[in-house]
């Protein structure tokens, strides 16, 4: 029989059996050696198994190690001798390992055929090792009785691959900290069923992140935002079971627990923001990074996950809208207002499409003769079935965020263009021109010298007809060729229209060579001289302003005049032409109609 099972054994043409292979065989021979008669079975049987590559040790009935294999051994650090007269549970690493391998006996002594479990033994050197571990039962020379043997094979390698992979699956490679994914389990468990606690969600984002990026190359930024994760575990692990994540890019999150307060929490965060503004040297670089954070803290019972990230979210963007490098609690009131917004701001498509538009119109006056109209100045007015007139400072900020503000800028100034070509085929040369205010959107557009030449040509106006009114921050955007658009529209004949509250406003139209033929003083310079005692200061800059202008040879108007005696200053000082309240607010379509005929330009 040893014969037998050693050829058996023996014949694997060179390749190492594995476990799986090899265990059926192992109990084989073992129920052969125990079940045979003969003295030197046992004898035999130690011979056979001496050779195998699997750790193997067999035990009494109480579960002692009566012998013990060279592999387990080697497997174990330690001589086969040094095995023998230990249980076997002695050889679990941990009190959960023992219980287990107890827990193993047990069953197999009950009847069960084979127990098996991967668990930490201890290595006599190396501390602890995973193991892949069998316990079997043999049957022994008295009826009923069974001698149990113990398997091992190694599993160490396997197991901290497994782990390797499973860390890589649930953290960030570059940082180290749990990844989004990890990160919204761990939110969801906090907010699973009998959750009691509080919960904080912060949201942190790294400003300017890109300049550091693309200035200093993707090496520098890796490690700049190694930095932010190490400061933002420094501040928050510790605190109310505080977990870190990086979600993408340079956003980060962190999630706390327990009872807590807003204001405990906000000191965390302008904690980590001043962390953050230490400089980071590396390269020989100083690099100080600021961030902005939203905040959110409420009872784990008040919402879902994807409410309280949205929330969170909703903070942070608010955060950046103030001007970064600041901190936002979200506010429940706040949100409730900014959903209308946002539903208002999501059906400007529907609402122009479905004719609730229309051009709502303010006059300009000369000051000389304020019955004769210069111009008239041409803009938006939402008819909102619901909400009613909707003025364009509440639905241009939105446009802009919705990617409406095109389409609405080419309608205003399509409707514009054909309501001045009605009022030049009543009144000829005697119509007012109409004067459109560029959103900047659209002031940036490629198309925008096409757009203005196909709708002059559409109406048979000659380009002088139209100004085209735009402000310091269009000029200078830096998303198109707004300047290049501009001087190709006043080669063609269109009349542009500067808007400035001050000398560095003015001096682009030098600096520039801006075709700039007018220019209209508004904001804090016009309603300066609406005081009943005007400063000495505000009227020096005034009068400073409009001698400039006059240098320039530019004609100079005002907006926002609210009294007869406000325009009599403006125009003591030399301005021209002025519109505000002190004329009308505004007049619709019929209305705008009717003031042109009464008071047409001489």
């Amino acid at each position: 029989m040893a014969r037998r099972w050693a050829a058996t054994l023996a014949d694997t043409k060179g390749v190492t059996l594995p476990p799986e292979e090899l265990e059926p065989l192992l109990l084989e021979v073992a129920h052969d050696a125990v079940g045979s008669r003969h003295d030197g079975a046992l004898l035999r049987f130690t011979a056979l198994y001496a050779a195998s590559p699997m750790g193997i040790a067999l035990a009494d009935p109480d579960g002692g190690i009566v012998e013990a294999n060279l592999a387990l051994g080697q497997l174990l650090g330690c001589s086969p001798e040094r095995l023998r007269g230990k249980h076997i549970t002695d050889l679990g690493s941990t009190d959960h390992d023992v219980s287990r391998l107890k827990a193993g006996l047990e069953q197999v002594r009950s009847g069960r055929e084979r127990y098996q479990e991967r668990m930490l033994l201890d290595h006599a050197e190396d501390g602890q090792l995973w193991t892949d571990v069998t316990l079997a039962r043999l049957p022994g020379d008295r009826p009923g009785s069974v001698y149990p043997v113990l398997m091992v094979s190694d599993a160490n390698e396997l197991h901290l691959l497994q782990e390797r992979l499973l860390h890589q699956n649930v953290h960030d490679p570059l940082t180290g900290l749990p990844n989004a994914s990890s990160f919204t389990t761990k939110l969801e468990a906090a907010l699973g069923a009998g959750a009691r606690d509080d919960i904080a969600l912060i949201y942190l984002d790294v400003d300017g992140f890109k300049v550091i990026n693309d200035g200093l190359g993707a090496g520098v930024g890796d490690q700049v935002l190694r930095g932010v994760a190490n400061k933002l575990s420094a501040v928050f692990t510790g605190h109310h079971d505080g977990f870190v994540a990086r979600l993408s890019g340079d956003g980060f999150a962190v999630l706390l627990r327990g009872e807590l307060a807003a204001t405990e929490v906000v000191g965390l965060v302008e904690r980590a923001l001043e962390d953050l503004n230490e400089p980071i040297y590396l390269g020989g670089h100083g690099i100080g990074v600021s961030a902005s954070a939203g905040i959110v803290v409420r009872a784990a019972v008040e919402g879902g996950a994807a409410e309280l990230l949205r929330a969170a979210e909703i903070a942070l963007h608010r955060a950046k809208e103030a001007g970064k490098a600041q901190w936002m609690l979200f506010d429940p009131e706040l949100d409730a207002r900014d959903r209308g917004r946002y539903q208002l701001g999501a059906v400007i498509a529907g609402a122009l499409e479905n004719g609730e538009f229309s051009l709502v119109y303010q006059p300009t006056v000369k000051l000389a003769r304020p019955e004769e109209l210069a111009a008239v100045n041409a803009g938006l007015r939402w008819n909102h079935p619901e909400k009613g007139e909707l003025g364009a400072e509440e639905f241009y900020p939105l446009a802009q965020t919705t990617g409406m503000t095109v389409p609405l800028g080419r309608w205003l100034l399509a409707e514009s263009l054909a309501a001045t070509a009605r009022w030049r085929s009543r009144l000829g040369d005697a119509a007012p021109d109409v004067c459109v205010r560029l959103p900047a959107r659209l002031a940036i557009d490629p198309d925008l010298v096409l757009l203005v030449k196909e709708q002059l040509d559409k109406h048979e106006l000659p380009a002088k007809a139209l100004r085209l009114c735009a402000d310091r921050d269009t000029l200078l955007d830096p998303r198109g060729e707004v300047l290049d658009s501009l001087a190709v529209l006043a080669d063609l004949g269109a009349q542009l229209v500067l808007t400035i509250s001050g000398s560095a406003d003015l001096e682009l139209i030098p600096q520039h060579h801006l075709p700039v033929r007018h220019v209209i003083l508004s904001g804090p310079v016009v309603d300066a001289l609406d005081a009943e005692a005007p400063t000495d200061a505000a009227i020096r800059h005034l009068t400073q302003l409009i001698t400039r202008a006059h240098e320039l040879h530019l004609r100079v108007g005002a907006e926002g005049v609210r009294t007869h005696e406000q325009a009599a200053r403006l125009r003591q000082l030399g301005v021209v032409a002025a519109r505000g309240p002190f004329v009308s607010d505004s007049a619709t379509g019929d209305e705008v109609d009717e003031l042109i005929n009464r008071h047409p330009r001489g």
